[in-house]
């Protein structure tokens, strides 16, 4: 993409309504625009990175064998008063009525119309085991919205749903989310830590919150210091293999985590005191099972294998798609702006012309152009006729983790500056070099 052709509103001063880097910056780089209170219009480049996000959850969800669909924003408040929620959900829950009087909700989430849809069309133990999710539009009604998309009150969320004849079962489902979302954060450059949470409004008997550490967070945790030392890695797990994700559940949650709505003092002052760490987090998924909760109250059962009907068991795994932003930008910005990881930046490369009009330069920035285009690559060519400063101050702000500056200096050495925004550091390389050096770097994710 050219920038010259791409709506990119960057924003010279700091908006005052921004309370929190990420919001700020999110602002200032074009990427939102606020609707209304915690609601906002998503403009290209904040779209890129959402949909970026979006990819690499569907893509962990099928590697586990998870099947994709998609459920109305809008469900009838029948559904929920057979579950017994409709009243108890409180007033986050967005009710309306429909033309012809009837009540209805918007989406907080649907536990609910999935366990609907499976009751509508699954009889027999011989289809089990099941797991669905969707990555849909959502609607809490906050009494405060604050800090732009990391709490609004519309959001993209992925919601899945397992189902499952034993407990067993489904808790082999549950450690195979816990394994799933391991893998999916890390592919976004961020290291989010299991931990035992409280279950809220959606009740159940085992949850643990994904919280990626940062001072902004809107959660206290407490934890065993080892923990940050675990990555998943290029580990290659056997999902259908009931040991090998339990033995990853085990390793990633036997040390002390918790926030702080399930803090245990007691417990917490057995770690040693060098490994204790307090520090505030956010929450960028949850994984729950809830049992025959569901099944129970809206009366979803299949025949087992006796030929008897049982009851099944449950479980909800949530990951906020729209909030990641958000998350990936408090962990990763300095202060000239965004620092994308290469799993999620919206563009893999910018192309900065220190002199637009120069034919020179202008070749040279086309011919890398079209190299990288050709690699599969994205590259963002700032052809504007700006000054170098401003070029400079757009691409810090933006994020795009590698820069490739051409100008008439450096050509006539044959070289180009190929600099990491991560860590200031710049090459001098030909520009044949450069783009083989980019090419690597995603080749190798």
């Amino acid at each position: 993409m050219r920038l010259s052709r791409y709506f990119l509103p960057v924003l010279k001063e700091t908006p005052r309504e921004a309370q929190i880097v990420s919001h700020r910056y999110m602002l200032q780089a074009g990427m939102i625009k606020q609707a209304s209170a915690g609601i906002y219009s998503w403009l290209p480049l904040g779209f890129k990175v959402l949909k970026k996000i979006e990819n690499i959850v569907h893509e962990e969800q099928a590697r586990a064998g998870h099947m994709a669909m998609l459920m109305p924003t809008i469900q009838s408040a029948d559904l929920w008063r057979e579950s017994g929620r409709y009243d108890a959900y409180g007033d986050e829950m967005l009710r309306i009525k429909d033309r012809g009087g009837r009540d209805m909700l918007y989406t907080p989430t649907a536990e609910e119309l999935i366990t609907d849809v499976f009751r509508s069309h699954v009889t027999s133990y011989k289809d089990l085991p099941l797991t669905m999710y969707q990555i849909q539009w959502k609607f809490r009604d906050e009494v405060r919205p604050r800090f732009g998309v990391m709490r609004g009150r519309e959001f993209y969320m992925k919601d899945g749903y397992n189902f499952d004849l034993s407990k067993e079962d489904a808790l082999h489902a549950y450690n195979r989310h816990l394994v799933t979302y391991l893998r999916t954060f890390e592919r976004m450059g961020l290291q989010a830590i299991p931990m035992r949470a409280d279950s809220g409004p959606i009740g159940g008997d085992y949850t643990h919150e994904f919280l990626v550490l940062a001072d902004t967070g809107e959660s206290e945790v407490f934890y065993d210091s080892e923990i940050s030392d675990l990555t998943f890695g290029d580990r290659d797990i056997n999902f259908d293999d009931y040991a090998a994700c339990q033995a990853v559940l085990e390793e990633f949650t036997s040390r002390y985590a918790r926030t702080d709505e399930t803090h245990d003092e007691a417990a917490f002052a057995e770690v040693p005191e060098a490994r204790r760490r307090t520090a505030r987090g956010i929450e960028v998924g949850q994984i729950f099972y809830f049992g025959t909760t569901y099944s129970d109250k809206l009366d979803a059962t299949v025949q087992g294998p006796d030929g008897k009907p049982v009851k099944i068991h449950m479980g909800s795994h949530g990951i906020g798609v729209s909030r990641l932003l958000g998350a990936i930008i408090e962990a990763n910005h300095d202060d000239n702006g965004i620092i994308w990881p290469e799993g999620v930046t919206p563009f893999h490369v910018g192309i900065l012309n220190m002199r637009s009009g120069d034919a020179a330069a202008d070749a040279a920035c086309n011919d890398l152009y079209a190299k990288f285009k050709a690699l599969g690559l994205d590259p963002l060519y700032d052809d504007r006729d700006e000054r170098a400063g401003a070029k400079f101050g757009t691409m810090d702000m933006i994020g795009l983790p590698w820069r490739v500056t051409v100008g008439p200096r450096g050509l006539k050495n044959g070289v180009v500056e190929l600099t990491s925004r991560r860590t200031g550091e710049s090459e001098e390389l030909p520009p044949e070099e450069a783009v083989a050096r980019v090419a690597a770097i995603y080749a190798n994710l």
